[in-house]
């Protein structure tokens, strides 16, 4: 039995067993429903082997909304055992593994991948390209990150979800206080995906610098795409060192190298060092995307062009580059000088700096607009005053000293919840009712849609601004029960309150989509909102080679200068189109990928090496594989655009 023991739950529960039945019961209901319907065949042609960007996208989306609500499941749970004093609804071991997988889910498998949806679905209209760079790379990118987010997700019912922590610092990580599988399930998981999001940085950085229409130089991109640009720059310097901290930490724990350890020569807050390296770029790897998203909303909405345009770029461009110079503000308690600590101080709270350049921008863009309260805009404006919040309690914890009282208490729990929640999962949901009807064709409610807002903003202010008084009071993060002469009772309380309104609002989300398919017209043209960049310019839905003829740029608006100025944007005659052709090697590697990644989880050697040396067959196959696409003739696109509504 010993080799089995090995894929046994350490902690078992009736939730755990519950998950299990239900991972199986999906399982086959997904299996007989595509065999039923006679499926298999569609699945496999129109998405599983796949290379369009568009399509790619759809399902980056589809998995960042699923892990939305596997993370935001975590999270109910999380504030229900705190809800009131001495709980008894989690363990300690159970919380640890919650609140570690809450953490890892929502930044690497939820914010993620959406992020890369909108920059698959937006970017390469944005410019004006058939697609992305590498075609190929992006299907493979995105088959990674599922690998990962996949192998995460059967942890908690294989073996046992990671319980140190969603930074998982050493020696907590180490086999001496984790003895489970279960940081190994980090430390591959995140690695795979981690590769995937790589490729994604070098692929859409290619994009942008490559394969922008004539005319359009870089002082000419919509903001969204310089948003995107410069997170992926990011992601191309940051997540190597991440890369190399997961290989280093996994080899601690399967071969004993000692690099992190405490005893042998390792050093354990090299660890720290090298996650918060990539960990705090990371961030701006998400808000800048978010900002880009904002800027589009906002100026669409405002019926008025972006204010200081040149200054958003310069000011996204020291975001950047100050990201890099703030990652030991993580360690003000751990004893590193106060020389240290000043200098990364100052470098924290000159961030704010660059960030409130832009907050005053959207204000003057919306100057005197003519302001639509849409539900993409009712999330836009919505999410300023309460991201100033989170950054002003941001500049609370950049200051050295008084973090001490801070650090690890709830008020720095609220601080981040207060930056990403209106900062990401605001954008990610505003840019998601502005783009769904150029996607699918039809356009969500906006009475259900600014219902969810309502529930979703009122929810967020209950459920993370009691932990700012609990926290200064002393409610110590991470803690999974506090005694009733605490008093933290009520305050608590109220955030679960606060937290089941937001997971409401998710809920009224998924009614707002089903309402919408059954009722919502599908007459709405390929221009609903009355939109400024280039992507509202090609038909609805937008066909596989995105335009008929490639766009003449003349500005940053130049879509709106065509409807509005009478610049002619598509000029010449339609010529034949080259486009790649679909594969289903980029699918078979996600899936050799993760039978690699849980052969080494679970120190299955046989399989693992079989996994690698499939991963290489893949590449050698690639390497010598004559594949040159193929071309759609000019009577193909005429007729594609007939049917459409007209040549574009």
């Amino acid at each position: 039995m010993e080799f089995f023991e090995r894929f046994a739950i350490p902690h078992p529960s009736p939730a755990i067993y519950a998950s299990m039945v239900a991972i199986a019961l999906t399982s086959i209901g997904i299996v007989a429903g595509l065999t039923y319907f006679k499926k298999w065949g569609y699945l496999w042609r129109e998405w599983l082997t796949t290379v369009d960007h568009k399509k790619i996208g759809i399902m980056y989306l589809v998995s960042a909304l699923l892990m939305l609500f596997r993370g935001g499941a975590d999270a109910i749970m999380m504030r229900a055992q705190l809800a009131t004093p001495d709980a008894k609804l989690l363990d300690a071991q159970h919380y640890n593994e919650i609140f570690t997988t809450h953490g890892v889910v929502m930044i690497i498998f939820m914010a993620m991948p959406f992020i890369f949806a909108f920059m698959n679905l937006i970017v390469p209209l944005q410019i004006g390209a058939r697609d992305v760079a590498f075609p190929r790379l992006n299907a493979l990118s995105f088959w990674l990150f599922f690998a990962g987010a996949m192998l995460f997700n059967i942890s908690f019912v294989v073996g046992g979800s990671p319980d140190a922590g969603w930074t998982s610092y050493f020696p907590l990580a180490g086999n001496d206080f984790s003895e489970s599988v279960g940081t190994n399930y980090y430390m591959l998981a995140i690695q795979i995906s981690g590769i995937g999001s790589l490729m994604t940085g070098i692929n859409m950085c290619t994009t942008i610098l490559k394969m922008r229409a004539p005319g359009m130089t870089l002082m000419k991109m919509p903001m969204f795409t310089w948003s995107a640009f410069i997170a992926n720059v990011i992601i191309v310097f940051a997540f190597p060192v991440l890369t190399v901290a997961l290989i280093m930490g996994t080899t601690d724990r399967l071969f004993a190298t000692n690099f992190f350890t405490t005893e042998s020569g390792g050093m354990d807050m090299l660890w720290a060092n090298f996650f918060w390296i990539w960990g705090h770029p990371e961030v701006y790897i998400l808000i800048l995307p978010a900002f880009g998203l904002y800027s589009e909303i906002i100026s669409t909405f405002s019926r008025r062009n972006l204010y200081g345009y040149s200054s958003m770029v310069w000011s996204m461009i020291l975001i950047s580059l100050l990201s890099f110079l703030v990652w030991t503000h993580h360690f003000f308690t751990m004893g590193q000088g106060a020389l240290t600590n000043s200098i990364f101080s100052i470098t924290t709270m000159a961030i704010a700096v660059p960030t409130g350049v832009k907050i005053f921008n959207w204000l003057f863009t919306m100057w005197k607009g003519k302001i639509r309260f849409t539900v993409p805009m009712l999330y836009s404006i919505g999410f300023i005053p309460l991201f100033t919040i989170g950054g002003v309690t941001g500049v609370m914890l950049a200051m050295s000293a008084a973090d001490y009282q801070y650090h690890n208490t709830m008020f720095l729990v609220a601080h981040f919840h207060n930056t990403i929640i209106p900062g990401v999962v605001f954008a990610m949901l505003a840019g998601l009712t502005y783009y769904w009807p150029k996607f699918f064709g039809f356009m969500l409610n906006e009475k259900i849609g600014k219902v969810t807002f309502w529930l979703l903003t009122v929810g967020f202010v209950l459920a993370f601004f009691p932990m700012y008084l609990t926290g200064l009071d002393g409610q110590a993060r991470r803690m999974y029960t506090y005694s009733e002469a605490t008093g933290f009772g009520p305050l608590n309380m109220l955030s679960f309150i606060g937290a089941a309104l937001m997971a409401i609002g998710f809920v009224t989300i998924v009614y707002n989509v089903y309402y919408s398919f059954k009722n919502s017209s599908r007459d709405i043209g390929s221009d609903p909102w009355d939109a400024r960049s280039l992507e509202w310019a090609t038909h609805t839905p937008v066909p596989e080679y995105n335009f008929a003829r490639t766009p003449q740029i003349s500005s940053s608006e130049t879509f709106w200068d065509s409807k509005k100025n009478g610049h002619v944007l598509f000029k010449g005659e339609i010529e034949e189109i080259h486009m790649p052709n679909n594969s289903g090697v980029p699918f078979i590697m996600g899936i050799i990928f993760f039978i690699a990644g849980f052969s080494f989880i679970f120190a299955l050697w046989v399989p693992a090496v079989i996994g690698l040396i499939g991963i290489f067959v893949c590449m050698a196959m690639r390497s010598f594989e004559k594949d040159h696409g193929r071309h759609i003739s000019v009577k193909e696109i005429k007729e594609t655009e007939e049917k459409l509504g007209g040549a574009k």
